[in-house]
């Protein structure tokens, strides 16, 4: 059987591709003030305000991370500093891709175009590009959109920029709450959970499971098919 070739691979950026560290950027600001168990809270807490946030109507990425920062503070029951949520921001532009990375998209993106729908500013994101190791035909970010994922704005807005339809492309990502829940919803079928943790599975959303960006390749049919979940 020969498996799905898209037009466009298309991807998350922060924690698919970026190792993505708000849980070490918290924990290297608050551990000295927190114990252990407060800390575990903590990053819990922000985790869960970040999506909040990027729900509503779209504010610049700093205001996000500041306002999770301050709820988070709150709710844990110690004093705020904005100059703390500033540090955590500031650690974004810094972070580099996980390892298996630039070699697994590499190997794609010589026979396919990849595109990045990061929930980033312009200013920010071209940082974590840099370092990913393989050409990206197209960066779209929440700020160009005016709108972040899990919203499906951003989505339309990319495939408008592409030109073609949800059955052309294959979205990558390691978050069903942030990507693949909306594009399932907005009918786009070939889909990719990079299972890095963040989330336990759920088969519901019809997608190829891999462990790695190193499983790419045959996940887009430039290599024998991968069973789907």
């Amino acid at each position: 059987m020969t498996q799905f070739r898209p037009k466009y691979v298309t991807f998350d950026c922060y924690g698919t591709l970026t190792n993505f560290d708000m849980a070490g950027a918290a924990r290297r600001v608050y551990s000295e003030r927190l114990s252990p168990e407060a800390m575990v809270a903590f990053v819990e807490a922000f985790r869960g305000y970040r999506l909040d946030e990027v729900l509503g109507p779209w504010k610049p990425f700093v205001e996000v991370v500041h306002n999770s920062i301050e709820r988070s503070c709150k709710r844990i029951g110690i004093s705020f500093k904005p100059e703390d949520a500033q540090r955590i921001y500031d650690e974004v532009p810094t972070w580099g891709p996980h390892p298996d990375v630039p070699a697994g998209l590499s190997k794609v993106a010589k026979e396919i175009p990849l595109v990045i729908l990061s929930n980033s500013m312009n200013n920010l994101i071209m940082s974590n590009v840099e370092k990913l190791g393989a050409p990206i035909h197209m960066v779209i970010t929440a700020e160009e959109v005016g709108a972040y994922k899990p919203l499906m704005k951003g989505f339309e807005y990319m495939l408008d920029k592409l030109g073609c339809g949800p059955e052309d492309i294959t979205h990558v990502s390691s978050s069903f709450r942030y990507d693949l829940m909306t594009a399932y919803d907005l009918g786009i079928k070939s889909k990719v959970w990079v299972n890095r943790g963040h989330e336990p599975a759920n088969p519901f959303y019809e997608y190829t499971e891999i462990k790695d960006i190193g499983g790419l390749a045959a996940a887009v049919g430039l290599e024998p098919a991968l069973k789907r979940a």
